[in-house]
């Protein structure tokens, strides 16, 4: 299947980032995060996650295809690192953890159980089979007002929001379902990702997307390949809200790639 990507910065950089988006959206959804200075110089390639934000669907939503597909896109593009953020970094986190990527890793507001998500996200999600595409639309319009309330210029706001109209309800409801069927499928992954020894940079804000249990942050604090930073505040758009910090995990993430060019 073709990705739909956007690219930025000079095609023969001497290092080059694969960047996977969050659920409903696009690659352009990373156009703040691109444009931060510690990444100047760097190559940065982002792709839509097929079957999200209106991109043709997949044979397979679940998030173990997707890693597998995105290992080889990874491998295709030369990626010294991975970043994604939500639903991409659970991306990156399963190519990392099935050891299809081998280079260091920075996963954005991700989640790693169910216990991460809240539990009506988890509920509207599962009650897809009831509801049908509703769950999909419901949550396009919960974003709104949350968009609504972030510092980003207005026309970038409708640009979000016009990005998460585009989706196909029926493909992003069942992206959704893989997603949650999958957080429910981990035992214990912060013991998964500390054994798969990648270099990690796990971002997350003190409010908004995703979390992290108790054990599973005191599990990543005690691992030596995992960093963890935490955003003060509430935030729940990581890579438009908070970019600059975004930028720094991957600068210093690149700073772990001992791949010779």
């Amino acid at each position: 299947m073709e990705w739909q990507r956007r690219d930025s910065g000079p095609p023969g950089a001497d290092r080059t980032v694969l960047l996977l988006p969050g659920g409903m959206c696009s690659a352009d959804s990373f156009a703040e995060l691109m444009a931060e200075p510690a990444l100047a110089g760097v190559r940065l390639v982002a792709v839509t996650l097929p079957g999200h934000a209106g991109a043709p669907p997949p044979d397979d939503f679940s998030i173990e295809s997707y890693a597998r597909q995105a290992a080889e896109v990874a491998h295709e593009v030369g990626a010294d690192v991975v970043a994604g953020y939500s639903i991409g970094a659970a991306v990156a986190f399963e190519m990392a953890a099935s050891g299809a990527f081998r280079g260091p890793i920075v996963l954005l507001g991700v989640s790693l159980s169910s216990k991460d998500e809240p539990a009506f996200f988890r509920w509207l999600v599962q009650s897809a089979a009831v509801l049908g595409s509703t769950p999909s639309r419901v949550l396009v319009a919960a974003t709104s007002p949350m968009i609504k309330r972030t510092a980003l210029p207005d026309d970038r706001k409708r640009e979000v929001q016009a990005m998460l109209r585009s989706n196909v309800p029926a493909d992003a409801t069942r992206a959704l379902r893989e997603y949650v069927r999958w957080l429910h499928r981990q035992d214990r992954p912060a013991e998964r990702l500390c054994q798969a020894g990648n270099p990690a940079w796990i971002v997350h804000a003190e409010k908004g997307d995703g979390g992290l249990t108790e054990h599973e942050r005191a599990t990543l604090a005690a691992c030596e390949n995992v960093h963890l930073v935490t955003i003060p505040g509430a935030t729940f758009f990581i890579p438009n809200e908070a970019p600059t910090t975004s930028a720094q995990a991957i600068a210093e993430a690149l700073d772990n790639t001992t791949r010779p060019r």
